[in-house]
């Protein structure tokens, strides 16, 4: 068990930041997140206070990961994520629910989590294939770039977020594919954005 008591007020700060981040959203912060919430200048001067976290045993980092912070004492439970059904990588799929099946495996633990499984290969060139399985973090909004799981006109999608000319643009991963383009009288909602993918056997 990892001595709290050897901390000094802004280390305990920022590893109460750390396992709050870990624990509620299933990992760790970056640098700039820390830099953001501390109000500190320079990313060194985090860089200093997680080499002192380090070097207590209370944290290990894996040099050159963003959000690769781990607490020495913390053990991620076992995620039991709800299968939502398939998203389409392609041409969009109705939104059906499946009912009663879990996906159960030890990362992307966080709460609002949710899988789906793949249909299609316009995501191909992200490496996301057929029968893969996604895993999706709940959200109503995205930011430029981000892969999302859009719901348009009933029927779901797994594809690239960008905005172009004041619509929404859909951008698949496969050269092959045509990018599905929204107006703002469009009706189209987010439903999450991408945080993992479960290879297929």
């Amino acid at each position: 068990m990892a001595d709290l008591n050897v901390m000094t007020d802004k280390q305990r700060a920022i590893y109460d930041f750390i396992r709050d981040k870990i624990e509620n959203r299933g990992y760790g912060p970056s640098i700039r997140e820390i830099c953001t919430a501390f109000d500190i200048k320079s990313p060194n001067g985090v860089m200093c206070h997680l080499k002192a976290l380090e070097k207590k045993g209370l944290i290990s980092r894996a040099e050159g990961l963003a959000r690769a912070i781990q607490l020495s004492d913390h053990k991620p439970a076992r995620a039991n994520l709800p299968m939502y059904g398939f998203v389409a990588a392609g041409t969009a799929i109705e939104a059906v629910e499946q009912k009663g099946e879990n996906v159960d495996f030890n990362v992307f633990c966080g709460p609002n989590h949710f899988a789906l499984r793949v249909r299609g290969q316009s995501m191909i060139e992200d490496h996301i294939d057929d029968g893969d399985i996604v895993v999706i973090r709940k959200q109503e909004t995205a930011e430029i770039g981000e892969r999302v799981v859009a719901m348009i006109d009933g029927e779901v999608t797994l594809k690239r977020f960008n905005r172009k000319k004041g619509n929404i643009v859909l951008e698949p991963a496969n050269i092959s594919m045509q990018p599905i383009t929204i107006s703002p009288e469009q009706p189209v909602s987010i439903l999450g954005v991408l945080v993992g993918v479960l290879r297929k056997c």
